[in-house]
């Protein structure tokens, strides 16, 4: 029998499972486009200890929704308010900053109630609208970021290590709009 899904606000208790769950999407997804160890560096300075996911999980204005079955992490997004470098945004827009799932589990609806809860909150907080940046060649992300009405409308870079890539900033209007 498999262990039903559960969804829940994590703490500083989870820390050490999200890392490992978000360093090994982080990983299967990118690390093929990397050096090793420019890609090590990245990945102990965004989710080791005292890095920016610690930081953030200890932020209250950071919102986050942890999929797990068992004791397992699966997946989580994480909200905010917006800090991407979006075009004209309107006051009070939030920000999708991460929604992870592990590979093994895409194709499961995880991915879709993280984002329906993604969408539900920054309604709650009244957002005119929510952006998120993506990985220019990252389709799988692009597609389905799409079916949730989402449209490109600017760019932005990512740098790791001596690569700079292109990431695009996407954005949906929220304003009378139904959770998909």
């Amino acid at each position: 029998m498999t262990e039903p899904i559960r969804y829940f606000r994590p703490d500083r208790t989870h820390f050490a499972s999200l890392r490992t769950m978000a360093r090994a999407v982080f990983a299967d997804t990118f690390g093929h486009l990397y050096e090793p160890a420019p890609f090590s560096s990245f990945l102990e300075k965004t989710y080791g200890l005292e890095g920016t996911m610690e930081r953030d999980l200890a932020d209250s204005s950071i919102r986050w929704l942890v999929a797990a079955s068992a004791e397992d992490i699966l997946g989580y997004a994480k909200l905010s308010q917006l800090k991407a470098p979006a075009p004209a945004p309107q006051s009070g827009a939030m920000e999708l900053q991460q929604i992870y799932v592990l590979h093994g589990w895409h194709g499961r609806g995880l991915a879709d109630r993280l984002m329906a809860w993604a969408l539900d909150e920054a309604r709650r907080e009244h957002a005119p609208e929510i952006y998120l940046t993506v990985f220019d060649h990252n389709q799988r992300a692009k597609g389905f970021y799409t079916r949730y009405g989402f449209v490109e409308v600017g760019r932005c870079t990512f740098t790791l290590g001596d690569r700079i890539d292109d990431d695009r900033v996407w954005r949906k209007g929220l304003l009378g709009s139904l959770t998909r």
